[in-house]
Formats: structure tokens, sequence, C-alpha cells
């Protein structure tokens, strides 16, 4: 039976599912951000300002969906030392829904950077609700998370490198939807291209979606150009740019993860699993054991498209392409027990 793994009809709309405006620490408005992505065929920025969410739903034309979020950190206690030694958790939160514009985890006079505390007044929040104090230990966090989820937004972990986390910090948080495998923040040094990372998490049981994001401020230039923005996104498959469309392919899993190379189509049928891509150098197939495959270009002839033969005891897989300059495009990872479940 012809599973596809990437939905058969609908069109790719191309995401930023990371940025900060002016509403908190960016250098550029949400209009600004708007018009410069749109230039560069990005249909969707989710606005992610730090620990401020406003909707800018009045940017919304029939070529451009904002969406609604914002980005949550919760770091451990200084004891004295400066923020660059400091381990940070940093979760981006996106509403499923246009009309939630709530704020959870919600603090009447902490964890408003400068920029967002000049707008501290267009937050909405719980009123009801008492003060969250943000403590920095797997509890914590995976109670905010579970928080979020159950106030129906879409949890994404960031930047894990940038953030001094490692295996035993990242691998004890639950119940996040996605998580970056690549962050802009790379561009500038970090290694944030985390596919590592990735199969960590799924390792450990979690079953969870890859994301590619700019988390652009927009603060410096590099050839004239923002470093930090379109450098990553994320192609969300969807019958129309519409909100809630738009969000429900994301709860799916109807997406991947690109800083250059496209994925065509993506399907599952008999043992195989088969891609279809733009130019590549190589097509890789990895999974949850010991077993990996790749296809490379020969004599200049680029990859196109490739077929992997499975088997059910793999526990997932996951694709990634990669062009001639080295840029990647990830899918989602896939778990051979839907895989291969003819029900």
């Amino acid at each position: 039976m012809k599973k596809f793994l990437l939905p058969e009809s609908g069109s790719f709309y191309k995401a930023n599912l990371h940025c900060h405006s002016t509403y908190s620490d960016g250098r550029l408005t949400p209009e600004e951000l708007k018009k410069i992505y749109k230039e560069r065929g990005y249909s969707i920025i989710a606005y992610t300002d730090h620990d401020l969410m406003v909707s800018h739903e009045d940017l919304a034309d029939e070529d451009f969906l904002p969406l609604t979020g914002y980005e949550m950190e919760i770091t451990e206690p200084a004891n004295g030392r400066t923020f660059d030694k400091l381990k940070t958790c940093h979760i981006c939160l996106i509403a499923l829904d246009p009309d939630n514009k709530k704020q959870v985890c919600w603090h009447r006079s902490k964890y408003l950077p400068a920029g967002a505390a000049a707008h501290r007044d267009e937050a909405d929040f719980y009123e009801d609700e008492p003060d969250y104090e943000r403590v920095y230990t797997p509890e914590k966090i995976n109670e905010m998370i579970k928080i979020a989820r159950d106030h129906g937004f879409f949890v994404t972990y960031n930047h894990p490198y940038w953030s001094l986390e490692n295996y035993s910090d990242y691998t004890s948080y639950e119940g996040m939807n996605a998580m970056e495998i690549f962050n802009a923040c790379y561009v500038v040094g970090y290694l944030d291209y985390n596919p590592q990372v990735y199969d960590d998490m799924l390792r450990t049981g979690h079953r969870i979606y890859c994301i590619a994001a700019d988390d652009n401020h927009n603060g410096g230039t590099i050839d004239t150009k923002p470093y930090t923005s379109f450098k990553g996104a994320t192609m969300i498959k969807a019958d129309k740019l519409e909100y809630r469309t738009i969000t429900e392919a994301l709860e799916k899993g109807n997406f991947y993860a690109t800083t250059g190379p496209e994925i065509k189509e993506l399907w599952f049928e008999d043992d195989t699993v088969h891609i279809r891509c733009s130019e590549a150098e190589s097509i890789t197939l990895n999974s949850g054991i010991r077993q990996a495959r790749i296809k490379w270009a020969e004599d200049g002839i680029y990859l196109t498209e490739a077929s992997f033969k499975i088997a059910p005891d793999w526990k997932y897989i996951r694709l990634t392409v990669t062009d001639y300059r080295g840029k990647h495009a990830n899918t989602n990872a896939y778990f051979t027990d839907e895989l291969f479940d003819e029900t």
C-alpha cells in the first residue's frame, strides 16, 4: 500500500518559524520583516518575540500568513557568572488557533526584555493565574511544555548548541512537537545544525519533528545582507495558505526542514521509501539502529531521486538531501511500526 509521507496534493509554503522583531530584541518591525521575507519567497512568518505574544494578523494577505507566537527562555541561576557561561533552554510557542492570543506561564513583573517591556500592555494572559516562576530543572521545563501544549500551542525546542545544553539536558525534556535541526546562529559560528541531536531525541523515545529556522534579529550584516535571515526554512505542504490549515499541517508533520534543497515527493510502498528532490550530491537514509544507506551522484550527474529498502526493526527512518554546496534538506522521522502498519 502506498503511503504518502508528504501529502500528494497541496502546495509547499516556505516558512520561518522563529523570528524576532522590534517587539523584543529585533532590529526590524513586523512590517519590514514581512517585506524582506516575501521578497525572498517566504509565505509564512511565526513572530516569536521574546516572552511577548502579540498578534500581527493585520499583516495577512493572500500571499502572506503571520503566525502568532513567542519564545520563552529558562536559564540556570547565575551564581555570580555572566550569561555566556549559563545553560539555558529556549522554546518557541506557536498558537495553533488564530483566536488563541493569551500567553501561558506569564509573570507580571519578570522575564520581559527591554523591547518586549515597551509593549507589555499589548500582552494578554490569564488574569486569574498566579505569576509563574521559571526554574531551570527538567521537571519545571516539562511542566511549561505541558501547559503550552494543553493551551493549544505548537512547541519547538531551539538551538541546543548555543544554549550550552547537552545530551543529559535535552533528552530529559518531554512533550515538545519539534526541535530545530537547524538554527541560523550556525552561520555566525555556533554549531546549530543538529542532526545528531535529533537522533539522540528519537533514539531516547521522543517522537518529534524537526524544523529549520532563522531565529533572525537582523542586527548585523554580511555582504550587506541580514546575516541570520533567509538561511533556514520549514517547507509546509497544505491545501491553502490559511491559518488553521497551516497549523494542522504542522501538527501532522506535513513539512520538511531545509537550508536550500527541495524535497518534491516522499512516499513509502511495500518495504521501500522513495524520494524525489532537487539536484543533489547525496541522499542519505538514517535509522534508529546501526543501519544507514547513501546514494551518491556519479560522473557529474546529480541525483534527483532515490529509493531505499527498509525493515520493520529499524525503529525509524529519516532522509537527508545534500546539494553540491553542502546545504541540506531534512525529512521528519517516520516510525517503522507506523509505516508497516497495514490497518
